[in-house]
């Protein structure tokens, strides 16, 4: 399976989360129904930050190319948490999301590469409705600050599976473990959702 193959897989396999990820609800749901600039810029940066220090750690266990990856993953999402909080003023940490915490339970190197791919496939969906959200507000600036994010998230997909296309003969455990990291934002969306009395799915 090549790197292209390999991301349309994961795609195909988390089209329904995906979709939804990628719907204003889920930023009404990261924002836990709070939409506002404040609560907006909050949860894209404690997305950022946590994740940061989860590709600070995996970056510590890995080597080559892989931990290169991670390195600069790290320092890329501690960017974007800083841009972030630059955006609100002041920032202090909030909880990490679900996504991040399943994160950390992931093991070994192809396992991790697709999990990343996962992680970076629901980012920058939830950086497509940040920067709507912003445009909606009429804050140009800020909306093109966050669209940045987005390029970043694409550049991640695609180093974690050409590596993955070229260490990796038999990719499943790559796709299952991608699929599962979209699942596990998935899971935080439709619940945070329910809880604030929302219908998670769309109403045909």
């Amino acid at each position: 399976m090549d790197s292209q193959e390999f991301v349309e897989t994961v795609r195909e396999e988390s089209s329904t989360p995906l979709s939804r990820l990628g719907s204003s609800k889920a930023l009404y749901a990261d924002t836990e129904g709070e939409m506002d600039d404040d609560a907006v810029v909050q949860a894209a940066a404690d997305r950022a930050h946590f994740a940061a220090e989860r590709f600070e750690a995996w970056a510590d266990e890995a080597s080559g190319e892989v931990g290169e990856l991670f390195a600069d993953a790290a320092a890329t999402e501690r960017d974007h948490a800083e841009t972030a909080a630059d955006e609100r003023g002041e920032y202090e940490p909030g909880d990490a999301p679900a996504v991040v915490a399943h994160l950390e339970s992931v093991s070994g190197t192809a396992e991790r590469l697709g999990a990343f791919v996962g992680w970076a496939l629901a980012a920058g969906n939830n950086a497509d409705q940040v920067v709507g959200y912003f445009v909606g507000q009429a804050s140009p600036r800020t909306a093109s600050t966050f669209r940045a994010f987005g390029d970043d998230y694409d550049e991640y997909v695609e180093r974690a599976s050409d590596l993955l296309a070229a260490a990796a003969d038999d990719t499943d455990d790559a796709v299952a473990a991608a699929a599962d990291a979209i699942e596990a934002d998935y899971e935080a969306y439709f619940e945070t959702l329910e809880d604030l009395g929302v219908n998670p799915k769309p109403v045909c």
